[in-house]
C-alpha cells in the first residue's frame, strides 16, 4: 500500500489473520455525547469512536456551550448543562460530513429559545433534510433550508413545542432520534410509528437517563421528562459497521481467520450477520455480554464458500450501512444475488447504488444497478483496477476488501475518506495482511 493520504494501493493478500478491536460504535458515540450534554451533571464516556463524524458532534456541542474535556485516548468528560442550558452559538454550526450530527441537532435546537444555523460539507448539503424539518415544524419549531427546506444549510428558531403523532415515511434511526429529542421539550407526549424497525440506541440511552419511553412493536411513546436527565458513564462497544469489513474480508478470502473483540451486536444493527450466515459463512459469535446497556460479543469469521441470496424488506434497515461491503460478498458468491428495497442508499454520502455498481464493475464484478437495489450474477473473478471512493468512507473500505481478493493491484482514490468513521482502517488492514 502506498503512503499517500488520498490514494492507496492494495495488493491481493496471501492470507488474512489476526485479532482486532475496532473503533467505538459511531452511532452510540454521537448519542453518548449529545444526551450527556443535555443531562444534569458530569459523565465519563470511554471507547468513543472519534472519527471525523463524531468529532463534528463534539465541536457543535462545544459551540453550544458544553464543556467537553479529553480523558486520555478515546474518552471524554462531558459537563452536562441540562435540557435548558445550551447557549446560542456565535457562529454557524458545521456538521462536516455527518448526517447524524445535523439531524439529531435539529431535534435539540427545535426546543431551544434561540436561533442557530447548521451547515456541512458539499456531500452533506446534498442529503435530504426536509424529512426532519417538516415534522419539527408540525411540533411548533421555525425551520428553513435551501430548496424549500429540503437541503442544508438549515436555520432553526426553536420555541414552545407540541407533542407529535407521526408516522415516519422511512425507517430512519436519525429521523426517529431527532423527533424523540424534540419530544423532550414538548408540552405533551410524542407518538411515533416506524414503517420498519431501525436501530434503537437513542431509546436505550433515554430510558437509562430516566425518560418515560414505551415501545410496542413499531410504535414509540415518549412522555416529556419532569426531572433532569441523568448523566450516564458509558463504555462504548466496538462499531459493528466497522467490524463488517473484516467479517466479509475473511469470508471471501481463501485463507483467512479474523476475530474482532467487543463488538456491539444490537439486533437493529446485525442484519449482515443474518445474511452472511444464510449465504453459508463460517461465523462464530462468542462471549456474549452487556456493556453500557448494549449487547456485545466477540466475532470470528473464516474463509467460506458463499452462495447467492436475495434480500429486501424489513431486513434492509438493519444492514443499510453494510451494503457496500455486502456487495463484495455477493459479487464473488456462487450463484445470483439481489438487494431490493434499498432506495435510501441513493441519499447517503454518495449514491451508493450507483457508485457501488460502477466501482465494483471496474473490478470485473457482474453487477447491475436497479432503481432500488442491485443485481449480481455471482461468481465474479475480480481484478485490480483504478477505482474511486467518491469521498464515501464505506465505499473506500469496501473497495479495499474487494482488492484483497482481486487479481493484481488496486488503486483507490480519495482513500482518506475512511477517517470519517475508521481512522485506523489502513493500519488495521496492514496488520491483518502482515
Amino acid at each position: 500500500m502506498a503512503a499517500e493520504a488520498s490514494v492507496r494501493r492494495v495488493a491481493p493478500a496471501r492470507q488474512l489473520a489476526g485479532e482486532l478491536v475496532v473503533p467505538g460504535d459511531k452511532s452510540i458515540s454521537h448519542r453518548a455525547l449529545l444526551l450527556n450534554a443535555l443531562a444534569a451533571g458530569p459523565a465519563r464516556v470511554q471507547g468513543l469512536g472519534l472519527g471525523a463524524d463524531v468529532r463534528a458532534t463534539e465541536r457543535c456541542l462545544q459551540a453550544l456551550g458544553v464543556a467537553i474535556e479529553p480523558l486520555g485516548e478515546n474518552a471524554r468528560l462531558i459537563q452536562g448543562v441540562g435540557l435548558r442550558g445550551l447557549q446560542e452559538p456565535a457562529d454557524v454550526l458545521d456538521a462536516g460530513n455527518s448526517g447524524t450530527t445535523m439531524r439529531l441537532l435539529c431535534g435539540v435546537l427545535a426546543g431551544q429559545p434561540f436561533f442557530a444555523v447548521l451547515t456541512g460539507d458539499a456531500s452533506l448539503r446534498r442529503r435530504p433534510m426536509g424529512r426532519v424539518l417538516e415534522p419539527l415544524r408540525q411540533m411548533g419549531a421555525m425551520a428553513w433550508g435551501r430548496a424549500g427546506g429540503a437541503l442544508a444549510p438549515l436555520a432553526i428558531r426553536g420555541g414552545e413545542l407540541r407533542g407529535l403523532d407521526y408516522t415516519l415515511p422511512v425507517a430512519s434511526a436519525q429521523l426517529k432520534s431527532a423527533l424523540l429529542l424534540a419530544g423532550l421539550y414538548a408540552t405533551g407526549p410524542t407518538h411515533l410509528r416506524e414503517p420498519a424497525a431501525s436501530r434503537d440506541h437513542t431509546e436505550r440511552l433515554l430510558r437509562a437517563q430516566g425518560v418515560a419511553l414505551q415501545v410496542a412493536g413499531r410504535d414509540l411513546w415518549l412522555t416529556p421528562p419532569t426531572a433532569p436527565l441523568r448523566p450516564l458513564d458509558l463504555v462504548v462497544p466496538g462499531d459493528f459497521s466497522a467490524a463488517a469489513f473484516w467479517l466479509v474480508a475473511a469470508c471471501v478470502h481463501p485463507a483467512a481467520r479474523i476475530t474482532i473483540r467487543g463488538v456491539g451486536v444490537n439486533p437493529g444493527r446485525t442484519g449482515l450477520l443474518d445474511v452472511l450466515q444464510a449465504m453459508g459463512a463460517r461465523l462464530h459469535v462468542t462471549n456474549p455480554r452487556e456493556v453500557g446497556g448494549e449487547p456485545v460479543a466477540d466475532l470470528t469469521a473464516e474463509s467460506s464458500d458463499l452462495r447467492g441470496i436475495a434480500i429486501g424488506g424489513d431486513l434492509i434497515p438493519r444492514l443499510l450501512d453494510e451494503v457496500p461491503v455486502l456487495a463484495v460478498a455477493m459479487a464473488v458468491a456462487r450463484g445470483p444475488s439481489r438487494i431490493d428495497d434499498a432506495a435510501e442508499l441513493r441519499v447517503k454520502e454518495s449514491d451508493r447504488l450507483h457508485t457501488v455498481a460502477c466501482e465494483l464493475g471496474r473490478m470485473g464484478a457482474a453487477v447491475e444497478e436497479q432503481p432500488a437495489g442491485l443485481r449480481f450474477a455471482g461468481g465474479s473473478r475480480l481484478r485490480g483496477a483504478v477505482v474511486d471512493s467518491h469521498g464515501d468512507h464505506r465505499l473506500a473500505m469496501a473497495l479495499a476488501v474487494a482488492a484483497l481478493v482481486a487479481a493484481g493491484e488496486t488503486t483507490i482514490t480519495a482513500a482518506d475518506s475512511v477517517a470519517v468513521s475508521y481512522p485506523a482502517f489502513w493500519e488495521h488492514l496492514a496488520q491483518l495482511t502482515a
